[in-house]
């Protein structure tokens, strides 16, 4: 029975070829619109959560601050200190915290042969490069023997080591920092990120916590870095470390002031919330257009439904059921639907591989790679969301047509003239 509608649906459509492509004008483009626009929502996405988990997933940078709460005899405004038996307690007993390293940075000059500039020299651990995405684009990272050995090695950021050796090779090349000569072990890939701490990871270099304290007498770090066992203990894990280091330095564990922290987790809901927020308002505007189109096909149908009167009455009187005329017309309206949405997809495709890359973060960049750039790529998920858009619109685009077939009275219908 299906069979027999669908091929009576689709000789309807044949015996008007012009109006039936027309119709589908409409609908393939707003398929077109809809796919478009879904495939730059989902590019803005990514580059815009690429960008933000570049500094570090789910990372917390805890500040020294001063009190402002007495507590235990003391008095308020103390300056609260990151030292090392701080940090070991803190690896010992903060259970919700996965990994913690002190950092300690200094802006110094840095020079090789006759080039040289001032930026950020931080003095890290090596679980520092996994926690804050610091991936070697040549040589490595900093390991555990250079922090025991108290080695003279650094790992460079990528425009650091562009504005000390321009396009030549330097790992394994020396690098003076304070008039003390270090060997680069590791450059670092190009990094894009939306925040940072006193300066560009870019612009930064990295040697070992224990040969920063040899280089500048380090008392104490100038931050904590925690990584969270998972980012759902954020707030758990920001009172643990709160309330392990007033225990040790008799603050009270209630003093905000105390310790300052910047979180990745509580910003991640914001920057999800811009980016689908984004997406969803594309897919409004380009249902919008696609809604034109569904209601061409409606208006075509309810003409359709006028000129084939007799011909309902007719199959009525021949034992035809009213829910078989509505199938019959809610087919026609998917068939018109569905034939323009295979011609907008494939013209969407097309649009895609042809515009390629759409300038975004690029230029602010100065990239040229295309990975800050919103890709237009028409994913499955895209297609998948696509098709289920066009099912919806030729149900409601037929749905009218169709109950009105199914309602005409057969006596009359069979009189109609």
């Amino acid at each position: 029975m299906f069979e027999e509608i669908v091929r009576q649906a689709w000789g309807s459509l044949r015996r008007q070829p012009l109006r039936s492509c027309l119709t589908m004008t409409g609908v393939v483009w707003g398929i077109v619109a809809v796919t478009m626009l879904l495939a730059y929502g989902s590019g803005f996405r990514r580059v815009l959560m690429y960008t933000f988990d570049s500094f570090g997933h789910d990372v917390i940078i805890c500040w020294p601050g001063t009190t402002g709460e007495q507590a235990g005899g003391e008095r308020a405004g103390q300056k609260v200190k990151f030292e090392q038996p701080d940090l070991d307690e803190l690896r010992a007993t903060a259970t919700l915290a996965k990994q913690v390293c002190p950092e300690s940075v200094k802006f110094t000059n840095l020079a090789h042969e006759e080039r040289s500039t001032s930026t950020a020299v931080r003095g890290v651990c090596e679980q520092y490069g996994e926690m804050r995405n610091e991936v070697a684009f040549a040589g490595r990272w900093l390991d555990s023997d250079d922090e025991i050995n108290r080695r003279r090695v650094v790992f460079l950021g990528a425009q650091l080591k562009k504005k000390l050796f321009a396009g030549l090779p330097a790992v394994g090349e020396p690098v003076t920092i304070q008039g003390e000569r270090f060997t680069v072990v590791g450059v670092m890939d190009r990094k894009f990120e939306q925040s940072s701490y006193f300066t560009d990871d870019d612009r930064s270099a990295w040697i070992p916590y224990s040969t920063a304290g040899d280089l500048w007498d380090i008392k104490s770090a100038s931050v904590l870095v925690v990584e969270p066992v998972s980012g759902e203990f954020d707030a758990q894990t920001k009172a643990q470390v709160l309330s392990i280091l007033a225990q040790r330095q008799h603050f009270s564990p209630t003093d905000k002031r105390a310790i300052l922290f910047d979180s990745m987790a509580e910003f991640r809901p914001i920057i999800m919330g811009i980016s689908y927020g984004l997406e969803f308002l594309l897919l409004f505007v380009g249902l919008l257009t696609l809604g034109i189109g569904g209601v061409g096909v409606m208006n075509i149908m309810l003409v359709t439904v006028n000129e084939r009167i007799r011909e309902i009455g007719l199959r009525r009187a021949l034992g035809a059921r009213r829910r078989h005329i509505r199938v019959q017309f809610l087919t026609e309206a998917l068939a018109i639907t569905m034939a323009g949405g295979a011609i907008g997809v494939l013209i969407s495709v097309g649009i895609g591989a042809a515009i390629g890359t759409l300038p975004f973060l690029g230029p602010a960049y100065e990239d040229t790679s295309g990975r800050v750039d919103i890709q237009m790529h028409v994913s499955w998920e895209i297609l998948a969301a696509s098709v289920v858009v066009l099912v919806v619109v030729g149900i409601l685009s037929g749905f009218v047509p169709a109950m009105r077939a199914a309602k005409l009275d057969p006596v009359e219908a069979l009189r109609y003239e």
